[in-house]
């Protein structure tokens, strides 16, 4: 059986599928390339993966490439040749990308020539194949496998309650069912364009943009990374059709759009007005960015949530009224309730624990059955988020857990950052919180207990923490403190820490 995906691309051959900006950020000229295109390079990098193996057998297949053809020629590759794909994040620190390699039991590693450097040792270390994107493709394409839907297709890692992030499996059965039901509720055809200027080791860049755009034969137009600059001059052009970003992108939009000449707003505003549907989502929108964004844009945002696990839930409608703070109803091919702390149904108005069924929940956490079992109730995915229906629309309350935080789109486990400075020579004692901030939902803080006669200033930690977290762990403020809040029983009471930084 041929995947779905891949069938539906034949029916697209000549159209664009990936425009990738050249050079410059005022570079003019692009890189295009149809379906056909995508279909025979994948062709090429899956006989390559297979070397002389008939199959891959759900083999983990770690790739480290910017956003572009090269990115979905490559994960397209690894589907075809019947292998798992694990991509991973390019601004991730040598420690992260080791822990998803190791964690994943990743058995070839694939990297455009710009992460040569840092993954070729690894690989050398764990006697990995290892393979450049620049490397020559071969001509003749072998017979690929037949790869049943129902088969894993990838894995994400995103952090939990529990410290290190965990490996979410999705079949492509999964990403089938994710992207069709978004396909359905957004109204996705062949005609679209859109800008793709999210992280591809996340869901929202990965199904709700690139695989929604390829699934429908739509345009998908990649930059390898968001520049405010680059992405208002593409918007300028009026041609494209629908945008999705995070709240911090809006905010970065706003502020360059305030910072243009009475002219430019003009024509960044039109672009805008072009196009039919501009999303947020992966973190609560402050409703003065949404206010804001429509009297620049003349778009009410739709917001939606989701998350790795469970693809999209819930959306705003395409078509009707949105309420600022509110993420609709459930999406097609998706049941939501909200329950209580045993499990029982809420009644309208009363907050509850998100929990979700269907076609697009994944199925497992990569070889973690105990965390997959504690993830589940009755058959219903637990998210860990807190919710009320209010006049029939869902809106998110927050988190269950302090140790969750969410910051510029990312959710990060205070746990897992703790751990890391606690490895810090200075630092006796931490803990780790999220404070509101309007640009970045959350920001990452942390008060600390340093050794006797020490002294640490929040730039001197930054540098030292980068080394070894990616950059949206890295605590953007610090507090030296004599002693952490603690509650009877001893443990750090999470809220008061909270209230040191406001």
């Amino acid at each position: 059986m041929n995947l779905p995906l891949i069938t539906r691309a034949q029916e697209h051959n000549e159209k664009i599928a990936i425009i990738v900006p050249r050079g410059s950020a005022n570079a003019t000229t692009v890189g295009v390339f149809t379906y056909r295109d995508l279909l025979y390079t994948s062709s090429q990098i899956a006989t390559s993966l297979l070397e002389n193996a008939d199959d891959l057998h759900e083999q983990r297949v770690a790739f480290l490439i910017p956003a572009g053809f090269e990115y979905v020629a490559t994960q397209w590759g690894i589907w075809r040749a019947g292998g798992i794909a694990v991509p991973l994040c390019v601004s991730h620190p040598r420690p992260e990308l080791e822990y998803v390699i190791t964690n994943s039991g990743a058995s070839i590693i694939v990297a455009h020539p710009n992460f040569e450097d840092i993954l070729r040792s690894l690989a050398e270390e764990k006697n990995l194949r290892f393979i450049l994107t620049s490397e020559t493709l071969p001509s003749n394409v072998k017979n690929l496998p037949d790869v049943d839907i129902t088969r894993r297709a990838l894995i994400l890692y995103t952090s939990g309650t529990t410290g290190k992030p965990k490996g979410v499996v999705t079949t492509h059965q999964n990403i089938q069912a994710q992207v069709t039901s978004l396909i359905n509720a957004w109204e996705w055809t062949s005609s679209d364009r859109i800008l793709h200027v999210l992280p591809l080791h996340h869901i929202h860049g990965i199904v709700n943009v690139l695989s929604c755009a390829l699934w429908a034969g739509a345009e998908c137009h990649m930059l390898s990374k968001f520049d405010a600059e680059v992405v208002w001059n593409r918007i300028s052009h009026g041609d494209l059709t629908l945008f999705m970003a995070v709240p911090t992108i809006y905010v970065k939009l706003i502020a360059a759009w305030e910072n243009a000449s009475k002219e430019r707003q003009k024509s960044m505003s039109a672009g805008c007005a072009k196009m039919r549907l501009m999303v947020s989502g992966s973190a609560a929108l402050p409703v003065q960015v949404l206010e804001k964004w429509q009297s620049i844009s003349g778009h009410f945002l739709l917001e939606r949530y989701g998350m790795t696990e469970i693809g999209m839930a819930l959306s705003n409608c395409l078509h009707g009224e949105r309420l600022p703070g509110y993420v609709g109803q459930p999406l097609p091919q998706v049941e939501v309730r909200l329950v209580d702390e045993s499990g029982e149904l809420v009644p309208p108005g009363t907050p509850g624990e998100i929990q979700v069924k269907g076609a697009t929940v994944f199925g497992e956490y990569w070889q973690n059955p105990q965390a997959t079992a504690k993830a589940f109730q009755d058959g219903w995915f637990r998210t860990g988020d807190l919710a009320v229906v209010e006049n029939d629309n869902y809106r998110i309350l927050g988190r269950m857990s302090v140790d969750i935080i969410k910051t510029g789109g990312y959710k990060v486990s205070a746990l897992e950052i703790e751990e890391v400075l606690r490895t810090h020579p200075d630092i006796q004692e931490c803990a780790v919180v999220g404070v509101a901030d309007i640009e970045w939902g959350e920001r990452v803080c942390a008060a600390l207990v340093l050794e006797s006669s020490q002294t640490l200033t929040l730039e001197s930690l930054r540098s030292w923490a980068k080394e070894r977290l990616a950059v949206y762990k890295v605590p953007t403020q610090i507090l030296i403190v004599e002693e952490l809040p603690r509650n009877a029983m001893g443990k750090v009471t999470k809220p008061i820490v909270v209230e040191l930084f406001c």
